[in-house]
């Protein structure tokens, strides 16, 4: 029980109901003020990798519309890159640390003029280990491209009730732990558009212990949660050649 305590954080809806047998009822806001304060780190954003870091990405797609093109006024396709810090203990990789380092926005763009760009970014600039990109729906070709580009690091993900589910309680679980952190303010559209989203953010629990997670169109977009969640999720699935196992719980 202690050690789901500190992986999940005591006020995780899944730790709430199974240890501690309360009750999650309807709907509320995904953050506390607290998990906030938590998401907030002290370093700084990069452009471009360190030599000695290890990166991945979460890509949110935007939809299009009829006509191949992206709807600014309704959601954007956002790119999240972490550096990953990986903790052992007598040869076993614990959960990872991850370091928000940068984000990218487009807005009005089809698909298919980012690929180029998406894949030296990834590749080039950020030499991403693992990249979990959403791979729902008009997704699917933009994932299949990048998987035939980069490899296996690209991992398409599809969001259905029970993948978006567990996205969600692993991105608390995250937070709650310290284990996920931005970096620090600095002024830019991309940070302001992000905590609006963070502060924005609802959750709904379900009778069979699943959630949704999401922005209703009235108070704004989704794009960057999804990102982060994304690339939460990427944090997690990167396994080093040089480990001898991978504890996961």
């Amino acid at each position: 029980m202690e050690s789901e305590r500190q992986r999940l954080g005591e006020n995780h809806p899944l730790f709430l109901t199974q240890y501690r047998l309360l009750p999650v009822r309807g709907g509320g806001g995904l953050l506390s003020v607290l998990q906030r304060e938590q998401l907030r780190g002290d370093h700084s954003r990069l452009r471009a990798a360190a030599a000695d870091g290890t990166y991945v990405a979460g890509i949110d797609l935007a939809g299009e519309a009829e006509d191949g093109v992206l709807d600014p006024d309704r959601d954007a396709i956002v790119v999240t890159i972490a550096a990953l810090e990986l903790k052992s203990s007598d040869g076993v990789i614990r959960e990872p640390s991850l370091k928000v380092v940068e984000h990218y926005r487009w807005t009005g763009k089809k698909h298919t003029e980012l690929y180029a760009q998406l894949v030296d970014i990834l590749k080039n600039v950020w030499h991403c280990r693992k990249v979990v990109v959403d791979a729902t729906g008009l997704g699917e070709p933009v994932a299949s491209f990048l998987r035939k580009a980069l490899g296996n690091r690209i991992e398409p993900f599809v969001f259905t009730q029970k993948s978006k589910s567990e996205l969600g309680f692993n991105l608390l679980a995250s937070i709650n732990s310290g284990r996920l952190k931005l970096y620090n303010s600095d002024g830019s559209e991309e940070c302001r558009v992000f905590w609006e989203e963070m502060e924005a953010a609802k959750a709904s629990y379900r009778p069979n212990q699943t959630m949704n997670f999401y922005v209703e169109p009235n108070r704004g977009h989704d794009d960057f949660l999804m990102s982060l969640a994304l690339v939460n999720e990427a944090g997690r699935l990167y396994e080093p050649r040089s480990a001898k196992g991978i504890e996961r719980s």
